[in-house]
Order: C-alpha cells, then sequence, then structure tokens
C-alpha cells in the first residue's frame, strides 16, 4: 500500500501541485478520523455478558478488557498516523517544490525521490512517538516504549522506506510518461506549470 502512495502522492504533486496535494491530505485526514471514531464507538459499547468471559479457556479471563487494550493502543496508532502523515506531507510538498523550482522539469527523480526520502524520515519517527510513548504516558494502559525500542524500530521502517523510494523511481517515470503521452506534450507542460504557481 505504502508504495503506491508514494507514487500517487508524487504524480499528483507534479501535474496538481500544492493545491492537489492539500486536497489528497484532507481526503485521508478525514478517513483515518473516520476510522478513529468508529474504533472509539466500539470501545465504548457496553459488552454482552457471552462475550466477556467466552475465551477463558484460552487463558483471556476479560474479552471486553482485551478489546480495549488491542483497540485503544490502535487508536494511538492512527492519531500517530495523522500526526506523522500531516507532517510528512508538509515536508514532502516544501522540499518536492524546493528541488522543482532550481531544476525545472528536470530530473523528477531528485524531486520525486529525495521529497519522499526526507518526509518519509518524519513519518517513520513521528508515528511510533505519539503511538508508543506519548499515547501510553497519556492513557496509562500500556508501558511506554523505551526510546532504544522507538529507535530500533523507527530505523528499520525508514530504511525500508529508502530502498523502497529508490526501487520505485522507475515507476514514477514510466507513470509520468504514460500521463504526458495521454495528456499531449504541450497540455502536459502547461499543467505542470500551473502546478508550480498554485499556492
Amino acid at each position: 500500500m505504502w508504495p503506491i502512495v508514494f507514487i500517487m502522492t508524487d504524480l499528483i504533486n507534479e501535474y496538481y501541485g500544492k493545491r492537489g496535494i492539500r486536497l489528497l491530505s484532507l481526503m485521508a485526514i478525514g478517513l483515518i478520523s473516520y476510522a478513529f471514531v468508529m474504533i472509539f464507538g466500539a470501545i465504548q459499547l457496553a459488552p454482552a455478558d457471552w462475550w466477556v468471559t467466552q475465551n477463558q479457556m484460552q487463558g483471556v479471563p476479560d474479552m471486553q478488557k482485551a478489546f480495549q487494550v488491542v483497540l485503544g493502543q490502535g487508536m494511538m496508532i492512527i492519531a500517530g498516523s495523522i500526526a506523522a502523515f500531516l507532517v510528512a506531507q508538509f515536508v514532502d510538498v516544501f522540499v518536492f517544490h524546493f528541488i522543482k523550482k532550481n531544476t525545472g522539469e528536470r530530473m523528477i527523480w531528485l524531486r520525486a525521490t529525495g521529497s519522499t526520502v526526507v518526509s518519509q524520515f518524519f513519518d517513520s519517527f513521528v508515528v511510533l512517538y505519539v503511538a508508543f510513548i506519548l499515547g501510553p504516558q497519556l492513557t496509562g494502559t500500556v508501558e511506554p516504549w523505551s526510546w532504544n525500542q522507538l529507535l530500533a524500530v523507527g530505523v528499520v521502517q525508514y530504511t525500508y522506506k529508502f530502498f523502497m523510494a529508490v526501487l520505485l523511481t522507475p515507476a514514477i517515470y514510466l507513470a509520468s510518461m504514460v500521463i504526458d503521452h495521454y495528456l499531449g506534450k504541450e497540455t502536459a507542460h502547461a499543467i505542470k506549470q500551473r502546478a508550480t504557481q498554485w499556492n
């Protein structure tokens, strides 16, 4: 899923600029927030008697408590995802357009891959901090991660994202060529120029 988002974000940035990314970001935050509300509502529902004791034979004395702990942690992951997404999108758009301003339409690989490599550094660590350090400190439901745990997991996540960004660079070129061919060279150029001017 993440590689598709990487390609889509860079293509929207290329053809629709900051305005397109802003709309995409608002839509994504709306969908993530919807999931947050649904999970919160599910946790608040009063459980049926059979639900609470149904897995005692498997070593789960209270299914509702287990449900609350698992989904409650999931809520902090969703909150962390929203925070990380916002930070990463802001950084991605800034770096993308900074590089584009200095290179024009040349070197799509540099602005697409460069902006992703920088923004995903923030994404990798913000989500972990909110979900596994800040969230547990605020809720007191589970033990917060240590900084060593956060760094270990964050480095692995970021390394994966870094290599995927590099490996997917040809896909960005391929998608851009297909779009340019479909639109026609002059139309595609005009759209890209307009994308750099929209705020």
